[in-house]
């Protein structure tokens, strides 16, 4: 079918896009709706944000846990699921932390997309558009997140930015 990647900053409405135009596409075709979470819960306020998220999707989605195997996560589905992936930012955030191969990660990941035959929507935050930050650790970060923002726009059928609520195509 399609991938679509969704950036835009945080609290920008990147996910309730994602999450509004996979509710459309299941609502015109059928299929599974099938969240990909990739947050882990380290502490009180994130199981709060979690559980908080899960209640405003409701029961129509089926929600799986991904920290790190995102690929291993898409491979399991089928041609008839409608997915989301939120979010890449802390996906890479959880890949840096363990010290995973980060290129090698993409590479699987840019693989998945290519062999899913579903609709999907990979949402991340794009990191890029504020100042060179002051630590090594947030370099490195925003580094990551640009390059692997360009490697998934490339393979991307579509790519959207959102600010504010708004959406702009970018491709």
């Amino acid at each position: 079918m399609s991938f679509t990647l969704v950036l835009g900053g945080a609290r920008s409405g990147k996910s309730a896009c994602a999450q509004g135009e996979a509710e459309a596409q299941a609502a015109l075709v059928g299929g599974r709706l099938v969240m990909i979470a990739t947050a882990q819960a380290f502490d009180d306020e994130m199981v709060e944000r979690i559980a908080r998220h899960r209640l405003d999707r409701g029961e129509a989605w089926v929600t799986l846990e991904a920290p790190i195997d995102l690929s291993v996560a898409l491979a399991g589905l089928s041609a008839s699921d409608i997915v989301v992936v939120d979010c890449l930012t802390l996906w890479l955030s959880n890949l840096i932390l363990t010290e995973q191969d980060i290129p090698a990660a993409a590479a699987e990941l840019v693989e998945a997309t290519a062999g899913f035959d579903g609709a999907l929507w990979l949402v991340a935050n794009e990191v890029g558009f504020g100042i060179v930050p002051d630590n090594a650790l947030a370099r490195r970060f925003r580094d990551e997140a640009g390059r692997l923002h360009q490697v998934l726009a490339q393979a991307a059928d579509n790519v959207t930015l959102v600010v504010a609520g708004l959406t702009l195509r970018m491709k």
